[in-house]
């Protein structure tokens, strides 16, 4: 049987998918890619090659709503799906869903899967006039492709129901909730605590949404105080109509706020570095690196907004703050400083919570169960 699955970046389409392609490898399955930006002859195209996928390019404008670019995508993928004829098509991320779904509906593909793996720029309420636009458009397009597909996965109940609310989903649409991207926890493995003061870190885009801002106002306050305490941030600046200007930026690092450690191919040695780990993010689909770091037994600060306050339990793994307090995110970063037990107790109960709940063999069985391959 053949599986065309619908990726929206290259570099992350292992990390997030590579346990899945390898269980639908296993199951016998004739594995197609759909990649935008895969580099020709490159160290990443050779690996997924010796893997045994099959790969295949499509133009995508990521960023931004161009009808004749986005028509383009679609009509690629129409005659991509045309020749390659697959069985099954799964798409995740927001253009990829929307015209893969649509593609592959007039293409005729019998088993259609999409997955909202959060709802994005579009969808994060902030009284901008233009953004409400948006998320109109979003809707809209969104409720044209999800419409007679076979099932829907979301990554928590909140986004489920907004959809549903909002109308783009009718309530006995085929969805089902999942418990995130889940985490291979054999290669985010527990790792020691770093001794001495505690370490913060957050991994994120340097986007206004991820609570960049927050996480940097919240340290410069603890910083007053306990001046030994380091808050470094691992990521990179977007294109996203959100991101944080590089003058921002270099602020918070000439002022000694933040350290940055830059883009990261490999996460891990910054989460092992770290003592505590922070997402004061505005609405996640259940973010893949506090997973990360809660595998590697770190305690986590996240705001209460959906996504993200489905990786904490109050008190026990860490503690949730407000979407945009930056008040309270302090208050909970001196708790981790003031109370170094926390430290272990809570990166202890991260690593039982993710054990028991988003290991990503446990996420993927439920996903292919759904989707009828056994």
């Amino acid at each position: 049987m053949k599986f065309l699955m619908i990726a929206g970046f290259a570099e992350d389409l292992l990390p997030f998918r590579g346990d899945l392609i390898k269980a639908l490898l296993d199951r016998g399955m004739e594995v197609h890619i759909a990649l935008p930006d895969l580099e020709a002859g490159s160290s990443l195209e050779k690996r997924l090659l010796d893997m045994g996928l099959v790969l295949h390019h499509f133009d995508l404008q990521r960023a931004g709503m161009n009808p004749l670019a986005d028509l383009n995508s679609m009509w690629q993928l129409f005659r991509m799906i045309k020749a390659i004829k697959p069985d099954t098509v799964f798409a995740y991320l927001i253009k990829p869903v929307i015209y893969g779904m649509l593609a592959a509906k007039i293409a005729g593909v019998p088993h259609r899967f999409a997955l909202i793996s959060g709802l994005g720029y579009a969808f994060q309420e902030d009284g901008q006039s233009n953004r409400g636009l948006l998320r109109k458009i979003a809707q809209g397009l969104y409720r044209v492709s999800l419409k007679d597909v076979h099932k829907i996965f979301f990554q928590n109940p909140d986004d489920l129901a907004l959809v549903k609310q909002l109308g783009v989903l009718k309530q006995d649409a085929p969805a089902c909730v999942v418990n995130g991207s889940g985490v291979n926890m054999q290669h985010y493995a527990l790792a020691p605590l770093p001794k001495g003061k505690p370490q913060f870190l957050t991994i994120a885009r340097f986007l206004v949404d991820k609570g960049v801002r927050e996480y940097a106002g919240a340290a410069k306050l603890v910083k007053a105080k306990y001046p030994d305490v380091n808050f470094s941030i691992v990521g990179y600046f977007d294109e996203n109509p959100s991101a944080i200007k590089q003058e921002e930026m270099n602020q918070w690092l000439s002022e000694g706020t933040l350290i940055n450690i830059g883009r990261l191919a490999d996460v891990r040695p910054a989460i092992a570095d770290s003592s505590v780990y922070v997402l004061p993010s505005y609405r996640e689909g259940t973010p893949r690196s506090t997973l990360e770091a809660m595998s590697m037994g770190r305690g986590v600060i996240t705001t209460n907004a959906p996504g993200c306050k489905e990786t904490v339990i109050e008190g026990d793994n860490g503690f949730m703050v407000p979407v945009g307090a930056v008040d309270e995110l302090a208050e909970a970063m001196l708790k981790f400083v003031e109370t170094p037990g926390l430290i272990e107790h809570c990166g202890r109960r991260s690593y039982e919570i993710v054990a028991e709940k988003y290991d990503v063999h446990k996420v993927n069985e439920v996903m292919l169960k759904e989707m009828g391959i056994t």
